[in-house]
């Protein structure tokens, strides 16, 4: 729509056509008169234009049985603000919006006024220049019903850290024991509360928030905390906040919610 906008601005009524009421069509007919890519993308448009108007035509949106296996039954079913942008859509799914922009800038006397955007020296080389992206992607997949799905939760996280890890429990993964912190009576310095706060804090940290976003996670990440005893696996995440990043690790038996015997 943005494109369309800017190529029928100022656009000169002899190139938009007297009786047409589909301006950016005359442009692209006009100009597809004396550019062949152009040309090119008038057949396909007009080739599309045919599908959808025999689609109307057939009971039911079905298409005959002559033309079952055809290339042309094999064409998606265009939505109505794809059938309403169908000349830009169809130039930027082929790769060539930029060029045919691009040549429309250069020739810009025969179809605009001076004043005209695609006329201007630097603004029209611009949007041409702004196309080369577009036009370099593959549209080949539609967006579907999880393409809104972006992070896990942490109540995902850390169920899935209790599915991986409930060969190493007895009971049950489906039930959430209390946080039970044994105290460790050669540091007095913090209490059972003030463990377990920091326990419950950074399974929370584990959302995503205004505060902090949750770049990685991974769990069984060993950690051996002293040369003589064995590597502890655990919960290893990474998070990013307005000035920092924050490595974090938690011990599994800590994210099942209970250290047991453990030191």
């Amino acid at each position: 729509g943005v494109v369309e906008a800017c190529l029928l601005h100022m656009l000169k009524r002899r190139a938009a056509g007297f009786l047409r009421t589909d301006k950016v069509a005359a442009l692209f007919t006009k100009v597809g008169k004396t550019y062949a890519i152009a040309g090119d993308i008038c057949k396909k448009v007009q080739e599309l234009q045919q599908q959808v108007e025999g689609r109307k035509n057939q009971p039911n949106g079905q298409e005959p049985l002559k033309r079952q296996g055809s290339a042309t039954s094999k064409m998606p079913v265009l939505t109505p603000q794809a059938i309403k942008h169908i000349w830009v859509r169809t130039a930027l799914i082929e790769k060539v919006l930029d060029k045919i922009v691009q040549y429309i800038v250069d020739n810009c006397s025969k179809y605009y006024e001076k004043e005209a955007l695609l006329a201007d020296p630097v603004c029209g080389p611009i949007l041409a220049s702004l196309l080369v992206g577009p036009c370099a992607l593959e549209y080949t997949k539609l967006k579907t019903a999880d393409h809104y799905w972006t992070d896990p939760s942490a109540d995902e996280l850390v169920q899935r850290h209790r599915i991986h890890g409930v060969h190493g429990r007895q009971d049950s993964p489906s039930k959430r024991p209390a946080l039970g912190i044994r105290k460790r009576h050669s540091s007095g310095s913090m209490s059972e509360d003030r463990f377990a706060a920091s326990a419950r804090e950074y399974v929370e940290s584990l959302h995503q928030n205004s505060r902090t976003h949750l770049l990685y996670g991974k769990n069984n990440v060993l950690v051996q905390p002293k040369d003589d005893l064995e590597a502890i696996p655990g919960y290893l995440s990474l998070h990013q906040s307005a000035d920092s990043l924050t490595l974090k690790w938690t011990p599994n038996q800590l994210m099942n919610g209970t250290l047991g015997d453990s030191e």
